[in-house]
């Protein structure tokens, strides 16, 4: 069953259009994850669809309600992140936590044992009385993760998660919001990671300068990436091939170069060899080829033709 139903939703800034036209649906209990580069319209969606930015126009709504013209009735079932962290620097991550849920009518003991508890679940148990000025970006992440759900919502929207904090504090999110999830909450999630799509979500849609250009599933996205054949070739490092002259010599095929390192895409089921041997007839020293396990990347690259490299990816894990 569909929780949150969007239909024509727009976003204008006098001529600016930052979300033009787009339809979707989220499915109660899913990760739906909202995949672009920077500046793709990610956070103004988020925005309208919590009721903090004002819907041009279009129709959302969530559980049912309205919530272009009712977006309070809705406010005790859903959870915002955003993409900043919006708590006091002064007060401690135990106060922090006892105020947001305050915020909600939730009485300041109850507050208090909910904080505690979710204190200790996100790992922050020994920093409860330290001010949040003085606590790292994966730590500020993590509490305001826990602000955002002391409510116990239904639904929770998470804008960029994991920008701009660790490698061990990325992997603590996603595990978390993956518990969130099993537990029964609905996770609207955007990201410009697409591994990190991969690995959480049920859904994706692709949005780029503000119209949605593809949804599906994450298994049918990988599904069609089996059709590619990914051949990965490091040559020698006196030779570096422009990626048109490339194109040219293997004009069945879509080229991709990155300094040394050529990668080459075929629906043929074709052996490294072959290539090898193009390779050394035009004078270049093959030192590493492989075959490669196509990602969610290469099919949104295929499908769309845009270029993904403003999609950074999850490393280090």
């Amino acid at each position: 069953m569909a929780i949150i139903e969007v239909n024509g939703l727009t976003k204008q800034y006098g001529d600016l259009v930052a979300v033009n036209d787009i339809d979707f649906s989220v499915q109660e209990g899913e990760i739906f994850g909202f995949l672009g580069p920077n500046g793709a319209g990610k956070t103004t969606t988020i925005k309208m669809l919590t009721g903090l930015t004002r819907v041009t126009s279009g129709e959302v709504r969530i559980d049912g309600v309205d919530c272009v013209r009712a977006v309070k009735n809705v406010q005790s079932i859903i959870g915002v992140v955003p993409d900043e962290s919006n708590l006091y620097d002064e007060l401690s991550g135990l106060d922090n936590l006892a105020f947001c849920a305050g915020l909600y009518g939730i009485r300041r003991s109850e507050g208090l044992q909910r904080g505690l508890k979710l204190l200790k679940q996100f790992g922050l148990e020994e920093a409860k009385n330290k001010p949040f000025r003085t606590y790292s970006k994966g730590m500020k992440r993590k509490l305001t993760i826990a602000a955002g759900i002391i409510h116990r919502p239904r639904i929770l929207f998470l804008d960029e998660p994991t920008t701009g904090i660790d490698v061990v504090s990325a992997r603590q999110i996603r595990n978390l919001v993956l518990d969130l999830n099993r537990a029964g909450a609905t996770i609207f999630l955007t990201t410009h990671y697409i591994e990190e799509a991969e690995r959480l979500c049920s859904r994706v849609a692709f949005i780029v300068e503000g119209k949605i250009r593809h949804l599906d599933t994450v298994e049918n996205l990988l599904e069609q990436a089996r059709e590619d054949n990914i051949l990965e070739f490091v040559l020698s490092n006196n030779r570096v091939f422009e990626e048109e002259f490339l194109q040219k010599a293997f004009p069945e095929n879509r080229i991709e170069v990155k300094g040394s390192r050529v990668r080459i895409h075929t629906t043929e089921p074709v052996g490294l060899k072959s290539f090898i041997d193009r390779f050394t007839e035009m004078d270049c020293e093959v030192f590493e080829a492989r075959l490669v396990r196509p990602t969610l990347e290469d099919v949104l690259v295929r499908i769309t033709g845009l270029d993904t490299s403003g999609l950074k990816e999850v490393r280090g894990e």
